[in-house]
């Protein structure tokens, strides 16, 4: 595709507003705007640079020249689709053409974690995630979030839109591909300077920090989909499952004593109440108070053989144990004691079995979702989140996951992010929200093809619009209407997790959460 001349100079001038971005944003310095240039010149096959004045600006984000070159690429036919994809694709590989190399931002941050602090190594390094890109706050900021008040304190709610959508072309493309084991999942450091392809992201702006957690090589990142503030990812050198040992306890402690303004969790590590990546060992961490960090403990006990750990057991729909103390070596002891204890427990009262016999194999469903902090007293602490994974005839998809009546909302699993009480929902959700809406302020009917075809958006929503309607009406403002959807998801999301607590918030339940920390030597305090 032949580019005017007048395209041409358009493209010349925002590589070097581009470059201007950069060196503001120290992504480079006055040296490696030479290299930068010429290297961006040659990709999209400009004989020569700007000539002309380059207007001074200060821009927040690169974004919008991207979006520029982009448009640019296309019409030179540099990008095989103009489609989301692959315009993310030429995306990292430009930025990653304006950034320092991988072990020059890794000395920059230990520079300064040892100079100024490591809570100003990681402003430098989540600013330099955003400014390359990497970081999507253009479409991070697209989501939906609101609080939603309940008896368990205020829950977080995000409906996620950041992530685009694959072109029905796409779609189709990828079932034609080869497969590729290269690199092996999308935490290995193979990563690190991959240009990518149709199935999986470029990453030439991807940094990462290498650390030691209990002696061994780990890597901190950005999430480039960042659900929380400053949300880290906390990754294995080797591409090894994940697995919840006493060795987990000790990393988190690990972590919290470098990174003391951070928290730092782990998904479990198990089917149906595990995460969506069990296959490579991460944690994931971030700058965030989280609705369950701000639950109170309710009632307390001690152990005889851990007299310097105080726990509790957490005001949450979920059963959680909160371990906290000065001392690192009691609360990691302790806390591999209940690991212990929780994987081999039983209570068929409780619907919990630790075990169950499968083709002559003892398969086990007990474990636990860890989160590590420290507290406001000083102390280290950590929530130990019990789990279960079994299912049943009445609950296939886990008799402690969301029930079927709240799949409408949520289906999927319930992960560290929603443990601590923030929801993470489908995107669908916010055409569905609006049109339901329209029903509450009498804009649009509930009509029979809601209740009867199975097809029809709100089909899943229907026994939901209904009490809605009976007990609000349809006559609500448009701002009525939000308030009340608003908090109607809040509570859904509150039944979600309790769904999957192990130990109801019932009598039975909490007696039965008793008598499980009796059986691993606690004793209620009075």
């Amino acid at each position: 595709m032949e580019r005017t001349a007048k395209a041409t100079q358009f493209a010349a001038l925002t590589i070097e507003r581009l470059l201007q971005f950069a060196q503001q944003n120290e992504l480079i310095e006055q040296l490696d705007v030479y290299t930068s240039r010429n290297a961006l010149l040659d990709l999209f096959g400009l004989a020569e640079p700007y000539a002309g004045e380059v207007p001074a600006e200060k821009l927040s984000s690169p974004v919008g020249l991207l979006e520029e070159l982009l448009d640019a690429a296309y019409e030179a036919g540099l990008l095989e689709e103009n489609t989301t994809t692959y315009r993310d694709l030429l995306d990292a590989r430009i930025m990653g053409l304006l950034m320092p190399r991988p072990s020059e931002v890794v000395n920059q941050f230990w520079s300064m974690a040892k100079t100024t602090g490591v809570e100003a190594a990681t402003n430098y390094f989540y600013k330099q995630s955003i400014d390359s890109n990497y970081i999507r706050m253009d479409r991070i900021q697209k989501n939906e979030y609101w609080l939603a008040g309940t008896a368990y304190g205020d829950l977080e709610i995000t409906i996620n839109l950041s992530k685009p959508e694959k072109d029905p072309k796409e779609i189709a493309l990828l079932k034609t591909l080869p497969q590729s084991s290269y690199p092996a999942c999308l935490l290995c450091a193979d990563n690190l300077g991959y240009a990518g392809r149709v199935n999986h992201p470029a990453r030439q702006n991807l940094r990462f920090i290498p650390l030691e957690l209990d002696n061994e090589k780990w890597y901190f990142q950005y999430s480039p989909y960042v659900y929380y503030n400053e949300h880290s990812i906390i990754f294995h050198e080797k591409h090894i499952p994940m697995k919840t040992t006493a060795s987990t306890f000790y990393r988190l402690l690990d972590f919290i004593d470098q990174f003391p303004h951070y928290f730092i969790g782990s998904n479990a590590d198990l089917p149906i109440v595990g995460g969506s990546i069990l296959n490579h060992d991460h944690f994931q961490g971030g700058r965030h108070q989280f609705p369950m960090e701000k639950a109170p403990g309710e009632k307390t006990f001690v152990h005889a053989e851990f007299a310097g750990v105080k726990a509790a057991i957490v005001k949450w729909p979920m059963s959680v144990v909160r371990l906290s103390g000065h001392n690192k070596q009691l609360l990691y002891k302790l806390a591999s004691k209940l690991l212990d204890d929780w994987r081999a427990y039983s209570d068929a009262e409780a619907d919990v079995l630790a075990f169950s016999e499968k083709d002559g194999q003892r398969i086990p469903h007990n474990t636990i979702t860890p989160i590590a902090r420290n507290n406001a007293r000083g102390e280290y602490e950590l929530d130990l989140v019990l789990r279960n994974n079994r299912t049943s005839e009445e609950h296939p998809d886990g008799i402690f996951h969301p029930h079927q009546h709240l799949h409408h909302i949520k289906k999927e699993n319930i992960g560290l992010i929603e443990v601590m009480g923030l929801a993470v929902l489908p995107g669908r959700l916010q055409e569905e929200l609006a049109d339901i809406a329209k029903i509450l302020t009498g804009e649009a009917d509930f009509g029979s093809a809601i209740r009867e075809e199975a097809g029809h958006p709100l089909h899943k929503h229907a026994a939901w619009i209904e009490a809605m309607l009976a007990k609000h009406g349809a006559a609500l403002t448009a701002d009525g209407a939000k308030a009340v959807l608003q908090a109607e998801v809040g509570g859904k999301f509150m039944d979600v997790l309790l769904d999957a607590g192990v130990f109801k918030r019932d009598e039975a339940g909490q007696a039965a959460f008793g008598r499980f920390l009796e059986a691993a030597g606690f004793a209620q305090q009075q």
